[in-house]
């Protein structure tokens, strides 16, 4: 990195997988700038709605929580109605000019519907109840879907488990596991 080149924040992984009507959402812990490891305990799920809808952000941190109060607006105007929300939040953001340089992804969940959300104003549900997110996102994908298969993993147990994996692989995340169900 150069004098002259912008601070580089890379990291988190984060994966949501709906197994057996159990829904979870993991998030690592770890935040990096560059090659250093600025904090290794960040807490990137939270509870949205009054508790009813869990949210893992992969990005800027400032900008995911400000896509965190906008979707509670939008949930607030739209109580119980995830994916309505969404879609009108990817509106906002695909339109709004402030929003629109915001840098950050989304997963959420309730207990009917799991989505992700991005600037570009995508509101992908998963086919197959596992996704994932952030620079690990794909290593974690991966686990999961090969064991979402395997009789008594329940939904944490994969979750835990393809976190794991995810951390040994993708130096930008790390075992510090956040992990919300409902």
């Amino acid at each position: 990195m150069t004098a002259h080149d912008p601070i580089q924040w890379h990291g988190t992984t984060i994966l949501s997988v709906r197994k057996d009507g159990q829904v979870v959402i993991a998030g690592d812990g770890q935040v990096s700038v560059g090659q250093t490891v600025m904090k290794a305990n960040a807490r990137k799920v939270r509870w949205l709605a009054g508790g009813t809808v869990m949210a893992g952000f992969a990005g800027a941190t400032a900008d995911a929580l400000t896509l965190f109060e906008r979707l509670e607006a939008k949930l607030e105007q739209h109580p119980g109605q995830l994916t309505r929300a969404c879609v009108e939040m990817a509106k906002d953001w695909r339109t709004d000019r402030y929003l629109r340089r915001l840098e950050a992804m989304m997963i959420v969940a309730d207990r009917s519907v799991s989505l992700v959300l991005t600037g570009n104003g995508d509101v992908l549900e998963p086919e197959d109840g596992v996704v994932a997110i952030g620079s690990g996102g794909s290593f974690a994908l991966s686990a999961a879907r090969a064991l979402v298969d395997v009789d008594g993993m329940d939904a944490e147990a994969i979750a835990r488990k393809a976190m794991r994996i995810a951390a040994s692989v993708c130096v930008y995340t790390n075992e510090n596991i956040t992990l919300e169900k409902l």
